[in-house]
């Protein structure tokens, strides 16, 4: 219980109970119709073994509208964080699934996959940037923060284009003319 209180009157208590879902089993919720005890079921006790079949049972049997499914399938994903063996079982239980269901399993699985290659890109890109950095203050000595601020804007393209150039730089008159040219 949580108490906010001035010495003449209460202003606000709040009551509240603590479950440790690692102690529960998740058997006991499995035919729960209730989507957030189906997503709460990943931090629940459940052998790691079977951790991709449970997965993959609460995706097809929640029939939920792909808004909520996306949301619940991320919860699940991220807290079951499934190894590589434990993929290779889900995807084998995945081809066992009736045809409908597949499909709408397929969707969350394909939305999971556009979204981890987004952001392998986007992490591409900030090694890519970083490494350029690391190269030009090699190259031309210490940058201003305005100069950094201008490469950490650049698109992938022009990062690229400037990796290949950078090689050619003395000075940073060198850089700064390489602005000039790109705008």
């Amino acid at each position: 219980m949580n108490q906010l209180e001035f010495p003449d009157i209460k202003v606000l208590e709040f009551n509240y109970r603590v479950l440790q879902l690692n102690q529960l089993n998740w058997r006991d919720f499995l035919n729960q119709r209730n989507p957030v005890a189906s997503a709460l079921m990943a931090k629940m006790q459940i052998a790691t073994e079977d951790q991709p079949k449970v997965s993959l049972r609460l995706l097809v049997t929640l029939k939920l509208d792909p808004a909520k499914m996306q949301l619940i399938s991320g919860f699940i994903d991220t807290y079951l964080n499934l190894d590589e063996s434990e993929e290779q079982i889900f995807q084998t239980e995945l081809s066992t699934i009736e045809s409908e269901d597949r499909e709408q399993v397929m969707e969350i699985v394909t939305s999971w996959m556009r979204t981890g290659i987004k952001q392998g890109r986007q992490e591409g890109i900030q090694r890519e940037t970083e490494l350029i950095l690391r190269l030009l203050k090699r190259k031309i000595g210490q940058l201003t923060p305005e100069i950094e601020a201008q490469v950490k804007g650049l698109r992938i393209e022009d990062l690229e284009n400037l990796g290949e150039e950078l090689l050619d730089f003395e000075r940073l008159e060198d850089l700064t003319a390489w602005f000039a040219e790109e705008e």
